[in-house]
């Protein structure tokens, strides 16, 4: 049985890529803050008792990020996938006169370094896996040409993390191991509001598509969207 990890696990998309990876007949290790969020996730528990295992983490948090491996340690000794998903959106609207650095600041922990320190402590358990995949959920506003006007903190750190993908799949290529940074669309979660043009659950199908190859993706980098096409820089 596969075993997938993903950060961000109780609500929008990486619940929805929580419940596809179930249907699928994967293990999922369900990521979430707190033990708090533990009761979001407490119906999928019941109905699939063995093969939803709930990992209290903070990507923000290296000592949490090193608890989490270790709990995970416990009941496998390999990841066939891992999705960073877990991230945040601040200061949105803010110019640069008006923008709190310290929330720019605590952006990058989570939307960058948080990924990167996941990384770092799981890669034996990734190495371990079969075809595995790391997916870092990116975002189009991480883009140069594309991106908006404000938004600096999320923009910033979403183009620093496809900057890591990408140093990272040169990285771990001799291992067997594929990396990839999705943009999986604008969606109907708390963080893209109710006008957004997509569902979470369709962006979850299609980066199971990419997990298990049933895309072929030709991009020359780490960056693609949630259909395997490329995205530009």
């Amino acid at each position: 049985m596969k075993t997938i990890f993903i950060t961000g696990a109780n609500r929008g998309l990486g619940y929805c890529l929580a419940v596809e990876g179930l249907q699928r007949g994967y293990a999922i290790y369900a990521g979430v803050r707190s033990a708090d969020s533990f009761a979001m996730l407490g119906s999928l528990h019941d109905q699939y008792p063995n093969r939803v295992h709930l990992i209290e983490i903070d990507v923000a948090d290296e000592d949490s990020v090193r608890k989490a491996c270790s709990e995970i340690h416990k009941t496998t000794n390999s990841l066939d996938a891992i999705i960073n998903n877990a991230a945040v959106m601040l200061e949105r609207e803010k110019t640069i006169e008006e923008l709190d650095f310290d929330l720019l600041r605590h952006s990058f922990e989570i939307n960058t370094f948080g990924p990167m320190r996941v990384v770092k402590h799981m890669l034996p358990l990734i190495s371990a896996g079969t075809e595995p995949v790391i997916m870092n959920i990116s975002s189009e506003a991480g883009t140069i040409i594309n991106a908006f006007s404000t938004n600096y903190p999320y923009s910033m750190s979403k183009t620093a993390l496809n900057m890591f993908s990408e140093r990272l799949r040169h990285y771990v290529q001799d291992q067997g191991i594929t990396v990839y940074a999705v943009h999986p669309g604008w969606m109907k979660t708390d963080m893209g509001g109710e006008e957004a043009p997509s569902e979470p659950a369709a962006a979850a199908e299609g980066i199971y598509n990419i997990i298990e190859k049933k895309i072929t993706v030709t991009s020359k980098i780490a960056f693609i969207n949630h259909l395997g096409k490329p995205m530009p820089l």
